[in-house]
Parts: C-alpha cells; sequence; structure tokens
C-alpha cells in the first residue's frame, strides 16, 4: 500500500524538508501534495484522495487545529489519519489535538519517529509493504 500525502505547512522550506524526511523514511508514497495554509489544505482534500495528512498547527488564514476540526466534521475527512508536526509546545493544546485523533510529532524529527508514526496511525505495519518474512530453515542450501 502506498500513501497519497498532504503536507500543510506555511513555510516552503519546512515542507520540502518534510517531503525529503517522508522519502528517506521508508514510507511507501503514491504520491505528495502541499499546502501553505488550512484552508488551501482543505481545498486540496476536496480535489484529490488523500490517505495521510502531515499538518502544522501555527499557520496564517486558518491554523493546523481548526483545520483539523473541520476534518473531523466531515463525514468524508472524519476518519483520514492525521499527523500534527510542529514546534507546539503548550500540553493543553497538543492535548486538544490527540482528542481529535491526531498524532503528534515534534520538529525537528529523525525519519524513523516519522515512519513509525505513520506507521501506528494508519494502522500499517512493515510486513503490508514489505511483504512477510521469508520462513527460516536450519538446513539451508548455498
Amino acid at each position: 500500500m502506498a500513501f497519497n500525502i498532504l503536507v500543510v505547512d506555511d513555510s516552503a522550506v519546512m515542507r520540502t524538508m518534510i517531503v525529503r524526511t517522508l522519502k528517506m523514511s521508508g514510507v511507501p508514497i503514491a504520491s505528495i501534495h502541499e499546502a501553505a495554509n488550512g484552508e488551501e489544505g482543505l481545498r486540496r482534500l476536496q480535489d484529490e484522495w488523500i490517505d495521510l495528512l502531515l499538518l502544522d498547527v501555527n499557520m496564517p488564514v486558518m491554523n493546523g487545529e481548526e483545520m483539523l476540526q473541520r476534518i473531523r466534521a466531515d463525514e468524508r475527512t472524519r476518519d483520514l489519519a492525521v499527523v500534527i508536526v510542529s514546534t507546539e509546545g503548550s500540553e493543553t493544546r497538543l492535548a486538544t489535538l490527540q482528542s481529535l485523533g491526531a498524532a503528534i510529532v515534534h520538529k525537528p524529527f529523525p525519519p524513523e519517529t516519522l515512519r513509525d508514526t505513520i506507521l501506528r496511525v494508519t494502522g500499517v505495519t512493515d510486513a503490508d509493504y514489505y511483504g512477510p518474512v521469508a520462513a527460516t530453515s536450519d538446513s539451508l542450501d548455498f
């Protein structure tokens, strides 16, 4: 299974870094779409089939928390897998985002952290895209 991913962050540099990290993480990717704020992100969700949303919190026009609330209120996007990728430090705000079903990854982050979080929120396992591990045998022929 390869993911169609939407990255929403107001910083073009950060979007580039997130996309680069996604590619290094080993997560199977079908397509990556980008948006600069929550309002633009909601439009992309209407136009594209998205399996996973990587969302910043602090953005102009519409912040990540408001976008997430709208996503959860919409029947079509209610169950979308969401990972908040942010420097947000407010425990209250982070708890609110988690109560809305989002996982949290703090910037900066290594590819493995992003990968593990994505697999957890999507319910995909390594075996789902690497295939089953070959059975081992004591009598190998070389």
